[in-house]
């Protein structure tokens, strides 16, 4: 039986960001208990912005989560370890719209602070309050090879959530 997440001051968060997102992915969790979708992403950053600890979320307009997280004031970055990964690829190829996600991955729901959404399966959890939205405006863009990942001129919104929480897997 895997061991309880449990509620660590941000502090004590240990992590190379680099692997963290590149390599091990997270879930994107935007909503309510009652209506939510997640979504695997890559891209993300951890860091320090208007003197509060922040997560960088960015989400295609075309995804079932943008909804959420545009109506949502909190989200969630979700981590997990390698036995999770095909769960992670489900969620990244799949749509909210066309497949109940939870259902078909058995993930386990838990409603956390402020009412944010995560899995129990997580190996670490941010819980984040949004604190600003803004597109990506590729008139913006100083490296022209940057658009090549935009061949359907879908540009990423960037949410910034500040961390309002963190739960860890011993």
């Amino acid at each position: 039986m895997k061991s309880p997440l449990k509620r660590i001051r941000l502090s004590l968060v240990c992590e190379r960001p680099f692997l963290l997102f590149d390599r091990e992915w997270m879930l994107i969790t935007a909503g309510t208990f009652d209506s939510f979708n997640t979504m695997t992403a890559s891209w993300g950053a951890l860091g320090t912005l208007w003197s509060r600890p922040v997560a960088f979320g960015f989400i295609r307009p075309t995804r079932h989560t943008f909804g959420f997280a545009n109506r949502s004031p909190v989200f969630t970055c979700s981590f997990f370890g390698r036995r999770y990964r095909a769960a992670l690829e489900f969620c990244g190829t799949k749509s909210g719209r066309d497949v109940d996600k939870v259902k078909a991955t058995g993930l386990t729901p838990v409603k956390g602070k402020a009412g944010c959404v995560y899995f129990a399966e997580a190996r670490l959890v941010l819980e984040c309050r949004t604190i600003h939205a803004q597109d990506i405006d590729p008139r913006r863009f100083l490296d022209p090879t940057i658009e090549k990942n935009y061949p359907k001129k879908d540009y990423h919104r960037m949410f910034i959530g500040e961390v309002i929480g963190c739960l860890r897997r011993d």
